[in-house]
């Protein structure tokens, strides 16, 4: 039985739940990323960890770029709206400043993926992948036929995240979480992982009815976190707007490792950038 969640603040949680070589998925779809986590696991300086995420953005570059990562499970990755992650693309095409080993999926095979991992299944059924060669890059994914129509089908391969790390808007006085807006797989990365922590912009005496809104039971966190503005440069819907200037500025800050290591160095490093 999951021991009930305690708050804590984001070095301890960082510390005692994320280990060199975890499979770490941080999720939120363009909305509540969880940034200040992911610059948490670098200040401390994990390794070789794998990480999940339907779209590595920013902050897998950033982690990538420092060395964190041994390999990324993902269904796109991009900076949105601007181009590529050019730390993510040094390390896969010239092993900067580690090599980096890249698992692609679909967005539906990878949240089949995640809902078989929820459901404590082995594999999750879909129509996807057919037609594409993903098919041919991808060892979790397999042709099966239907036990009752004769109908070829593609199973993917179950995630069961050793941690995952989502961020949210509001957690109550006993360690339940709600988050609402755009709401994407979070629910089933964290019932799939073995242990998840959460940040949280703010702690309330009671949740109030919202439209598209999720609670999460505080049995399904080891760690909550209260870190306002924790999704930064992303968006929490409610309490901050996305900064998009700094989603533009990182192309040019990331062409140049030196550039990127200085940035960082300044921006998350630094007692200053915390």
């Amino acid at each position: 039985m999951r021991i009930l969640a305690h708050f804590s603040t984001l070095s301890e949680a960082v510390r005692d739940h994320i280990h060199d070589g975890d499979t770490v998925s941080l999720e939120g779809f363009t909305h509540l990323i969880p940034y200040e986590a992911g610059h948490e696991i670098i200040r401390q300086g994990k390794r070789d960890l794998t990480l999940i995420r339907l779209t590595p953005d920013l902050i897998f570059d950033q982690l990538i770029g420092m060395g964190c990562a041994r390999k990324v499970i993902f269904s796109w990755g991009g900076n949105p709206g601007v181009g590529s992650l050019h730390r993510m693309r040094e390390a896969i095409e010239k092993g900067q400043p580690k090599p980096l080993e890249i698992l692609e999926h679909s967005h539906a095979g990878l949240v089949n993926a995640y809902v078989a991992g929820a459901a404590g299944l082995p594999f999750g059924v879909l129509r996807g992948y057919r037609g594409t060669d993903l098919i041919e890059h991808n060892s979790q994914v397999a042709v099966i036929e239907c036990p009752f129509t004769g109908e070829k089908l593609s199973a993917v391969r179950a995630v069961n995240p050793d941690v995952t790390v989502i961020h949210a808007q509001q957690a109550d006085r006993d360690g339940n979480v709600m988050l609402w807006g755009i709401v994407g797989i979070q629910k089933e990365a964290v019932m799939a992982a073995t242990r998840a922590i959460v940040t949280v912009e703010e702690v309330v005496d009671r949740f109030e009815p919202r439209p598209n809104s999720l609670i999460l039971s505080r049995l399904l966190f080891k760690a909550v976190i209260v870190t306002p503005g924790g999704s930064h440069p992303s968006y929490a819907q409610g309490y901050s707007v996305r900064d998009n200037p700094y989603y533009v500025a990182w192309d040019g800050i990331s062409r140049d490792r030196a550039t990127f290591l200085s940035w960082m160095e300044q921006n998350v490093m630094s007692p200053a950038g915390k």
